[in-house]
């Protein structure tokens, strides 16, 4: 069988506040807290489970997606006012990163994690 992540806990002030903001940038459903965790499903084999934490150190969550998807995402960012950058250490330049032919840029949620989202 092929190692598949499953679920990771995702840090964060206020869970369903974090589960809430993440399924709304990445049109994703957030149905509701289980037991101390509010989930998201990414995908058939992946759930972020967020859980409230007092303190925590950021992290940097990495999710690829199709050229469509990209852009609406992209454009959920722009008129949601936020800053994005072109790499891990310019979050905030405005900028999209071009090289090796495909698209990527990087936000950081309102947790302090660095969400980098790319397309082929």
């Amino acid at each position: 069988m092929t190692i598949v992540l499953d679920h990771t806990i995702v840090p964060g002030l206020h869970n369903e506040a974090s589960a809430r903001f993440f399924a709304r940038i990445f049109d994703l459903r957030y149905e509701g807290p289980v037991s101390r965790f509010a989930p998201v499903r990414v995908n058939d084999t992946l759930v972020l489970d967020f859980d409230t934490r007092a303190a925590f150190e950021p992290h940097h969550y990495a999710f690829k997606v199709s050229a469509m998807k990209f852009d609406a995402i992209f454009q959920r960012i722009k008129d949601a006012g936020m800053r994005y950058g072109s790499s891990p250490l310019s979050p905030d330049d405005m900028a999209v990163n071009r090289r090796r032919g495909g698209r990527r840029f990087y936000f950081k949620d309102p947790d302090g994690h660095l969400l980098e989202v790319l397309s082929p």
